[in-house]
């Protein structure tokens, strides 16, 4: 199934809420992107795709990227520097595992819109919104070819 069907419009439209209700009280950005499927690490294209999205531009470097490969059934997180400085070790892999939970029973917007949530709690502990804050990158989810 290619990314761009794998979520329905009403999908799509949970989790771009979802990032936009976590944005609400931070100054972090966080996107997600899809793509169909992922022939090398998973994380090395979770960077090249950071990069692309051009997250390692924000101000205080407090991106986060939820990458999926919907048909190689990989995913990965990447917080840019500033926000992976500020949180514990362990902490992606507290939600990637919330995450695979949800994703292990086929609920591919509840786990992404519960791991979302769960980044901006903390993107709104070390980084709280600012009186002149803006929203620095899209909400919307972007999809590989």
């Amino acid at each position: 199934m290619s990314a761009k069907k794998f979520f329905s419009d009403d999908q799509k439209n949970a989790v771009q809420k979802a990032i936009a209700d976590a944005e609400l009280n931070t100054s972090g950005e966080i996107r997600v992107h899809v793509d169909d499927v992922c022939k090398e690490d998973v994380l090395d294209k979770a960077a090249n795709v950071f990069h692309h999205l051009k997250m390692n531009e924000t101000e205080l470097r407090n991106g986060v990227l939820f990458y999926l490969a919907v048909n190689d059934h990989k995913f990965a997180i990447l917080g840019d520097k500033g926000i992976h400085e500020k949180v514990p070790s362990d902490f992606w892999d507290h939600i990637k595992i919330t995450m695979q939970s949800h994703f292990k029973k086929h609920e591919f917007t509840e786990g992404l819109s519960k791991g979302i949530e769960m980044a901006g709690k903390k993107l709104k502990e070390h980084f709280p919104i600012q009186d002149n804050d803006t929203n620095e990158l899209s909400n919307e989810m972007s999809f590989g070819k």
